[in-house]
């Protein structure tokens, strides 16, 4: 027979607690992006303007260096020569049997600029050639090919359309600079901003330009129509900065920020969203520069791949460390933007003396409360803490009592 339990002599049965699962802490304050846009991370480039300014100003003066030393080397649409085509299989061996093949023909100062046309087709550049040049070109890019010389085409591009293309391209940019200035005056009503845009583009525009001196890629119209891509790339970044320091500004009436600040802070705002599209632009415009130098050897990858990659890293840098700093600096001596940028500094002092002269005001308005206290709390002890006072400590609270009367008293 089983023992039966007394529910009155028995202990209740408590269940174990199930352990809960731990939550993940949340990070305070956000990442790094929601930090930059509230200002609790921030890093001074309009402060270090000068920094920014010694920086670009060595890369322009490489770059007209460069201008001045290699000078461009215009393709043959720009300054005119001879081009032959032909129609063969392309393998990895075409490009360079092709152009030794053109070295060997037997006419010097060829420097011939060999690219593949698709997978069927050799394009074949070299100077303005006379006839009997012409003709030994010919039979040595037909031996190469192994087709006649007659099969091969050949054209005579003179330098006269290059010069136009030219002319039409310092027209265009011209134009484009003076409805930009006047666009980006009328949209934000701001001249500054204006004057500040123009000044990015003009600083993008050397840079690439020099960069293509330097390396010595050949300038063709896939470089011009990279070049007119990249400023319009650089003036939209720059709209963007521009867009985000004018709201910031419209708020300064209520806010404790000068204009400098509220100018930096824009473009701490902005600098992540300036990195990630700038990184997602370059990524595809590295891959087509890649291919178009490494893999192909030449051709319009290649020109325009470089201008494309070059003037978008100008063109983010400048939006950022030289667009905003300058558009500050020029705001700066406007007499109403240091009146208020004054006011907000003595704001800020005054701010540093008031709490001073509270806290020492607190400090003596708060002892003789402090002394009345202690009092009762003396007096309101218990009759068994007194007992276990000293008797040193009984004698000092009497002698404590006896001169305050006296002080009534009087």
């Amino acid at each position: 027979m089983e023992p039966t339990l007394d529910p009155a002599t028995t202990p209740d049965v408590v269940a174990e607690p199930q352990p809960q699962p731990q939550s993940q802490p949340k990070r305070p304050g956000g990442g790094l992006a929601h930090k930059l846009w509230t200002g609790q991370v921030s890093y001074d480039f309009v402060g270090r303007r000068k920094i920014w300014y010694a920086l670009s100003v060595t890369m322009l003066v490489l770059c007209l260096v460069g201008l001045a030393w290699r000078g461009l080397d215009l393709g043959i649409e720009f300054s005119g020569g001879s081009r032959f085509q032909v129609s063969v299989p392309v393998t990895d061996q075409t490009v360079a049997d092709f152009r030794a093949a053109v070295e060997d023909s037997g006419v010097s100062d060829l420097d011939p600029t060999v690219t593949t046309i698709g997978s069927g087709q050799v394009s074949v550049e070299t100077r303005s050639l006379n006839v009997d040049e012409q003709v030994a070109i010919r039979a040595a890019i037909g031996r190469a090919a192994g087709v006649e010389a007659e099969d091969v085409a050949y054209d005579q591009i003179g330098a006269s359309w290059g010069k136009q293309v030219t002319q039409k391209a310092i027209i265009a940019l011209v134009v484009f600079v003076v409805l930009v200035f006047a666009l980006i005056g009328l949209y934000f009503r701001h001249w500054k901003m204006a004057l500040s845009a123009i000044v990015c583009l003009l600083h993008d525009l050397v840079v690439t330009v020099g960069v293509y001196a330097l390396v010595g890629f050949s300038v063709t119209p896939a470089t011009l129509t990279g070049v007119l891509t990249i400023l319009g790339y650089s003036l939209y970044d720059t709209v963007v900065v521009f867009d985000k320091v004018r709201e910031n500004w419209a708020e300064l009436e209520d806010s404790r920020l000068t204009h400098a600040e509220a100018a930096n802070l824009a473009d701490n705002q902005v600098l992540m969203r300036s990195i990630n599209t700038t990184v997602i632009g370059v990524l595809p415009v590295a891959a087509l520069l890649f291919a178009g130098a490494l893999v192909l050897g030449s051709g319009p990858l290649e020109d325009i791949g470089l201008a494309l990659f070059v003037g978008m890293l100008v063109g983010a840098y400048s939006s950022i460390f030289i667009a905003t700093p300058l558009l500050s600096q020029l705001t700066d001596l406007d007499p109403k933007v240091k009146e208020h940028d004054d006011r907000v500094r003595r704001r800020r002092a005054k701010a540093k003396l008031v709490p001073a002269a509270v806290t020492v005001e607190t400090i003596s308005l708060t002892l003789p409360d402090q002394a009345s206290s202690d009092q009762t709390s003396s007096n309101q002890a218990s009759p068994a803490a007194q007992a276990t006072s000293s008797p040193a400590a009984n004698a000092a609270q009497r002698r404590t009592h006896q001169s305050r009367a006296q002080r009534k008293k009087k």
